[in-house]
């Protein structure tokens, strides 16, 4: 009886443990930390583009020298300023500029902005200028008819103690008939001379008639080429009127002669 009411205690205590252990208040747990807070993040403005040179261009790109050319541009986009170099300076973003080089010139535009510069080139070409033209033919009559002779007529030459018309004298005479032509031509009235000379040996009278058929064969070979006789006559100076007065044959033959002067 004893024992068993030991035992009842004992299974009482117990459960009164139990209940009190049940009871005990509870350490209430802490709530996890918030997430952190997102970090803002700001992004750069994008960079605006460099300008655009639409257009650079010279008008016309070949010039001679003291002509002008004109050049002409346009700029679009951001666009701070427009400048062109070559004493141009500072322009509008779309214009025109007449220029006047004296030489071959690169003209370079350079627009500028907040995205940067651009440049643009354009070249003009200065020719040479052609050359003068040539001036106008004379119109009036050149000279006088002894300066004529003087300059455009040769002596034709002969052999010695003969008349007839050796192979340098033919062609002598022949560069003198086409001189001769245009001589007439340009004085209708004048008449021409041909003189026959000779050296100092033989006599006077000899020498004059010597120097009469070298004057008459002169003429003979220009009126074959075309000069009208009556427009030629002829005399004979014999030795009377020489060139070189030396005693040798390089001088004799300077004085055996046809020579030219305007008649009277």
């Amino acid at each position: 009886m004893f024992r068993k009411r030991n035992l009842t205690l004992v299974a009482l205590a117990l459960s009164l443990g139990i209940f009190a252990a049940g009871c005990k208040k509870k350490t209430p747990v802490a709530p996890p930390p918030p997430p952190p807070a997102p970090v803002e993040t700001t992004k750069p403005a994008p960079t605006p583009p460099a300008p655009v040179v639409s257009s650079f261009s010279a008008e016309p790109t070949t010039i001679q020298r003291g002509q002008s050319s004109t050049l002409r541009w346009e700029v679009s986009g951001a666009v701070n300023s427009v400048s062109i170099d070559n004493a141009i300076g500072t322009v509008q973003n779309t214009g025109n500029r007449r220029v006047f080089p004296n030489d071959s010139t690169t003209y370079t535009l350079t627009a500028s902005g907040p995205g940067g510069s651009t440049t643009s080139s354009v070249t003009v070409t200065v020719a040479a200028p052609p050359p003068p033209p040539p001036p106008p033919a004379p119109t009036g009559v050149r000279g006088t008819v002894e300066s004529r002779l003087s300059s455009d007529v040769q002596d034709a030459y002969f052999d010695y103690d003969k008349s007839d018309i050796r192979g340098d004298a033919r062609d002598v005479l022949s560069r003198d008939a086409a001189a001769i032509k245009s001589i007439l031509t340009d004085f209708p009235n004048a008449v021409i001379v041909v003189e026959g000379h000779c050296d100092e040996r033989g006599s006077a009278d000899y020498n004059l008639g010597l120097g009469d058929r070298r004057a008459e064969a002169a003429k003979d070979f220009l009126v074959n080429m075309g000069i009208p006789a009556d427009r030629l006559k002829t005399i004979s100076y014999g030795k009377e009127r020489p060139v070189c007065t030396e005693s040798n044959e390089s001088c004799w033959q300077r004085n055996r002669r046809a020579h030219f002067s305007p008649g009277q």
